[in-house]
């Protein structure tokens, strides 16, 4: 496998995506996916997964029209490796591409990238804005709550969750770990004095 660094998955990103607000959400992405690979086991590669979640909107900022037809095209042409494009169309499955989630990455990625939207807008109305005292109950609450952060997909999330075997409160749970563990980096430390 032709693996990437994180500086040449950041500047690939960066050369696409220039608004302060997409690269953040890549990051959270990234920093959850991260974390996920530690938890899925010795067999997977957490830079990988990485930067599958960094580079999974790689397309979105300069042809939102052609999102993820474009990326696929980006990627070809950047050399990479097959597994980080499987993972960005998979994010896609069912809105825009019909490459259905089939590795753990994939299936992964596919659930976080919305569920990291809802707890980033679930952190931003928080006194502290903060990642670092957020509870699952809260994120809970927020995604029973259609008509809170309206763009997030909870129909994805919930199909993620199935196609992973795992409950909504976990995926929320580990999700926020991952996120947690680079607070600083994807702009959620707030002010939490833990």
């Amino acid at each position: 496998m032709n693996k990437l660094s994180k500086q040449d998955a950041w500047a690939l990103l960066a050369r696409y995506t220039e608004t302060p607000a997409l690269q953040k959400h890549a990051l959270q992405v990234a920093a959850a996916m991260e974390h996920f690979a530690h938890l899925a086991g010795p067999g997977e590669d957490p830079e990988v997964w990485w930067a599958a979640g960094l580079l999974h909107d790689l397309d979105y900022e300069k042809y939102p029209e052609e999102h993820c037809k474009k990326s696929e095209e980006l990627m070809r042409a950047a050399g990479l490796d097959e597994v980080y494009i499987r993972a960005m169309l998979c994010h896609g499955y069912g809105l825009v591409t019909d490459t259905k989630p089939e590795s753990r990455l994939e299936k992964t990625l596919y659930t976080v990238d919305e569920l990291t939207g809802l707890i980033n807008a679930a952190c931003l109305v928080r006194p502290s804005k903060s990642v670092l005292d957020l509870e699952v109950k809260s994120v809970k609450k927020k995604f029973k709550d259609k008509a809170f952060a309206a763009g997030v997909n909870r129909e994805v999330i919930r199909k993620g969750c199935e196609m992973l075997g795992v409950s909504l409160d976990d995926v929320i749970r580990e999700t926020i770990e991952g996120l947690k563990e680079h607070a600083e980096e994807v702009g959620l430390k707030g002010s939490a004095v833990l």
